[in-house]
């Protein structure tokens, strides 16, 4: 099933032409531009703020791109943050099928918030959200609402950044794989 997927998101990619070249960024450019994600993120939104500090480490995917048209894709790279220091490199790929269409661009960060939850990721051969540790996505009004008293989830996601128009309903698959850039 995961190699299935992979070439769907490929597949899909290739069709709508949306998706970058599979040539990763330098580690020192995805540490960058993660890095400056992360700042901004926290700059602009309080429970992120508030998690920051908290959490073992914290996955940034400065900026990810989707494409689709009843099946899409979606590919992105970015780096872990342990400790203010980029400690690994990974990427984020998924598949979507049912009705939708357009073009989107957007970045995330993923809050580990314990060390079980960290560990998931290194297991296996990549990280499936919706497989696991439970995944919390923080929207706008959330975001707004929760205190740290109340977060007692294993992982906070929050997206950001987005840019283009992606309408449409569908059920998506997302694993996020190391990689090793130079």
């Amino acid at each position: 099933m995961t190699q299935r997927r992979e070439l769907l998101v490929l597949a899909a990619g290739a069709a709508f032409g949306a998706l970058p070249a599979r040539a990763a960024s330098s580690a020192a450019q995805l540490s960058s531009s993660a890095q400056a994600a992360l700042q901004q993120l926290v700059a602009k939104v309080p429970a992120a703020k508030a998690l920051a500090p908290q959490a073992k480490a914290v996955l940034v995917f400065p900026k990810v791109t989707k494409a689709g048209l009843g099946v899409g894709g979606q590919y992105g790279d970015g780096a872990l943050i342990q400790g203010g220091k980029a400690v690994g490199y990974y990427n984020t790929a998924g598949a979507s099928f049912g009705l939708q269409a357009g073009a989107q661009t957007f970045g995330y960060a993923l809050f580990f918030m314990n060390d079980q939850a960290l560990a998931q990721l290194g297991k296996n051969e990549g990280f499936e959200i919706g497989v696991g540790p439970s995944v919390v996505v923080m929207d706008e009004g959330m975001a707004k609402s929760t205190t740290t008293t109340t977060m007692k989830d294993d992982i906070y996601a929050f997206i950001f950044g987005q840019k283009g128009l992606m309408a449409g309903l569908g059920v998506q698959g997302n694993k996020i794989t190391r990689i090793h850039p130079k």
